[in-house]
C-alpha cells in the first residue's frame, strides 16, 4: 500500500471539513484535523468543529494551555498508525503551523519560560522602538525580518533570543522542506466574495446554533492563555447579537486573507477549485492523490 498523506489546506468557511469527508468516502483515509483551536473541548459551536469523524479534535480542556510542541507528536503518531493500518492520513487544517507541524519534522521552539512572554510583553507595551532595539541587539536577523509595530511577532522573537534561539529559522522552514512521508499538498481556492458569502452564512448560523450560551458556558470556568485566542470568544460575550455577528464576521473576514497569503507560499501546493460541490472538488483531489501514487481504488 502507499504511503502517499494527503495534506488539505484552505481559508475558513473554504469547506475543508466536507471536502476531506467526501474524499474519506472515496478511498479508504482518515482525517487528522490540523486545527489549533479545534483541539480544545467546550466550544465545538464557535469553532466551527466539523460533523465528520476527524482526529485530535477536542483533545484538551479550555483550562489546557495547547502548544504546537504538544500537538506535533500526537500528529505524526496518528498519521502513521493511520498508514500502518494500510489507510491514507488526510491531514486537514487552516492553521499553518499546526499544518506543517503534523506534516514534516519542524524544530520547534521551546515553550516559552514562565514569566519570560509578560515580561517581553511589558517592555513593548512600554515603547514598540525600545523593544525592537532591543531584538536588535539579541537577534539582528529576526529584527531585519519583524516590523516593529508587529507586537506578537516581537514578542516571541524577544523570547526565542533569551532562550538562544531564533525567530526566523524556523520560518525559513515554514513553508517548505522535507516531509515525513510522500504527500500530496492541496490548497482550497474559493473566490473572495463566494468565500465572504459563506464566512456570513456561517456566522448567522453560529448564533442560531446557541453559540452565546455555549461562550457563557466557558467564560464561568478557567480559560488557559491559549483558548483564550479563540476568534470571536470576546465579541460574543461582550456585544449584542447583531453587533456580535458583524464583529465576528469582520474578524474571520481577515483570519481568511491572512489564511490564503499563507496558502499561497506553501512549497509544492496544488490548487483546486472548491467553490462547487464538496463531492466535485474531492473527486480531483482523489484523482490528483492517485496519478501521484496509484491509490487502490475501493
Amino acid at each position: 500500500m502507499a504511503d502517499l498523506v494527503i495534506g488539505l489546506f484552505g481559508p475558513t468557511a473554504s469547506g475543508k471539513s466536507d471536502v476531506a469527508a467526501a474524499v474519506a468516502g472515496l478511498i479508504p483515509a482518515d482525517v487528522v484535523s490540523a486545527d489549533a483551536m479545534q483541539v480544545y473541548d467546550g466550544l465545538p459551536i464557535l469553532t466551527n468543529r466539523s460533523p465528520h469523524p476527524e482526529r485530535l479534535v477536542g483533545i484538551w480542556p479550555l483550562t489546557h494551555e495547547a502548544s504546537v510542541g504538544e500537538y506535533a507528536p500526537l500528529a505524526h503518531a496518528a498519521v502513521d498508525e493511520i498508514i500502518a493500518a494500510g489507510r491514507t492520513p488526510l491531514v486537514a487544517g487552516g492553521t499553518g503551523l499546526y499544518f506543517r507541524a503534523a506534516l514534516a519534522e519542524l524544530e520547534l521552539p521551546a515553550a516559552p519560560t514562565s514569566g519570560d512572554r509578560e515580561r517581553w510583553s511589558a517592555l513593548y507595551d512600554k515603547g514598540a522602538s525600545e523593544a525592537h532595539a532591543r531584538l536588535r541587539e539579541l537577534d539582528p536577523a529576526a529584527a531585519e525580518r519583524v516590523h516593529p509595530n508587529d507586537r506578537r511577532r516581537v514578542v516571541r522573537a524577544l523570547e526565542l533570543a533569551a532562550a538562544g534561539g531564533s525567530l526566523i529559522p524556523g520560518e525559513e522552514r515554514l513553508f517548505g522542506g522535507d516531509w515525513r512521508h510522500p504527500t500530496l499538498v492541496v490548497g482550497l481556492e474559493v473566490p473572495k466574495a463566494e468565500l465572504e458569502r459563506r464566512i456570513v452564512e456561517r456566522t448567522h448560523r453560529m448564533f442560531d446554533a446557541g453559540v452565546e450560551v455555549e461562550v457563557r458556558a466557558a467564560l464561568a470556568g478557567e480559560l488557559s492563555p491559549t483558548a483564550r485566542k479563540v476568534i470571536g470568544l470576546d465579541e460574543v460575550a461582550s456585544l449584542p447579537r447583531d453587533e456580535a455577528t458583524e464583529a465576528l464576521v469582520v474578524r474571520t473576514r481577515r483570519y481568511a486573507a491572512y489564511q490564503r497569503k499563507w496558502m499561497r507560499r506553501l512549497e509544492g501546493v496544488v490548487m483546486v477549485a472548491a467553490d462547487r460541490p464538496p463531492e466535485e472538488t474531492a473527486a480531483e483531489i482523489v484523482t490528483l492523490a492517485r496519478a501521484r501514487e496509484r491509490l487502490p481504488r475501493p
